[in-house]
């Protein structure tokens, strides 16, 4: 199922179960996967137009009486558009409303490099009290969203819309705010977020048949990270590799970094690399802009010869 399906299923029972649950737009229902919630729940819908920056000052509005709006428009206009909406509106005010950007990074695809949001993460981490939480598959969705309905403030969700390959088992559960390590390793620490955690698995498998042997750990709350996990398996490791689909400039490699800053540990970066993004489908994106296995093995590689030398 597309990651918007199932966002807007869940998004469903919330609103069925509790009337102050709304949502606003702005002229994206449809790509964001609600349009069907109109016809179900007309009065906890909110359609505002090309408009995101009042979007996200009516649902200031509504949190503060009570109600808990969710606003959704493409990763760009959810951010980089309303940072100054967020910073006061939203987050100076303490405001209980969630904010989910859709087709963050590459997944833009071709709607090109305006659409394509490698900084959104950046962005937002740096508002005080601001979470931000990336999903990697339909399980792990499916577990967080009532998670993040009960959270009380302000809440980034950062949501590939098509589907995605399985990663975690049915029985999965969810902590926000602890990180899940998906495979143990000695040789050196995958720190993932997003799509691409499914690459970093298949990496590691790969390393693995060479000899290395790499940990795998899903960073889904990039702010506040899970410092314990991070710095635990990077002492464990003594190399760490992140994987991200976002600029390595203030996203999941910055947070990681800020982490480990009194650890000598080295660590290597697989993301964008400070630049735009591009028209392309998903396949030739991955390759334009370094996001592949093969890229994931390699740099794995050179991090691991780092250690004992830095």
């Amino acid at each position: 199922m597309e990651m918007r399906a199932v966002y807007a299923e869940e998004l469903a029972k919330l609103m069925a179960a509790d009337r102050h649950v709304c949502v606003l737009d702005a002229d994206l229902a449809k790509a964001s996967g609600t349009r069907a919630l109109y016809e179900r729940f007309p009065r906890q819908m909110f359609d505002c137009g090309v408009a995101e920056q009042n979007m996200a000052s009516i649902a200031a509005g509504l949190a503060s009486y009570g109600f808990k709006p969710w606003i959704e428009s493409f990763t760009p206009f959810a951010t980089r558009r309303i940072c100054d909406q967020i910073a006061i509106s939203i987050a100076y005010a303490k405001a209980n409303v969630k904010i989910v950007g859709t087709d963050p990074g590459i997944s833009a695809e071709l709607n090109g490099g305006t659409h394509m949001s490698m900084e959104d993460i950046g962005v937002v981490r740096s508002i005080p009290g601001m979470v931000i939480f990336e999903p990697v598959d339909e399980v792990q969705l499916r577990a967080a969203m009532p998670v993040l309905a009960a959270y009380e403030g302000a809440l980034y969700l950062r949501l590939f819309r098509k589907a995605l390959p399985t990663v975690f088992p049915e029985d999965y559960r969810f902590e926000l705010f602890k990180a899940d390590t998906l495979r143990t390793g000695r040789d050196l620490t995958i720190f993932v977020s997003g799509f691409l955690t499914k690459d970093a698995l298949d990496a590691a498998r790969q390393l693995a048949a060479e000899g290395v042997e790499a940990e795998v750990v899903n960073v889904h709350t990039i702010k506040p990270i899970d410092r314990e996990t991070v710095i635990a398996s990077a002492r464990r490791t003594g190399a760490v590799l992140t994987v991200e689909n976002h600029n390595v400039i203030g996203g999941l490699h910055s947070a990681v970094l800020e982490a480990l800053a009194e650890e000598k540990i080295p660590a290597c970066a697989v993301g964008v690399q400070d630049r735009f993004g591009e028209v392309g489908k998903l396949p030739y994106l991955r390759e334009a802009l370094g996001l592949t296995v093969e890229n994931i093995v390699n740099t794995a590689k050179r991090a691991v010869s780092l250690k004992g030398v830095l």
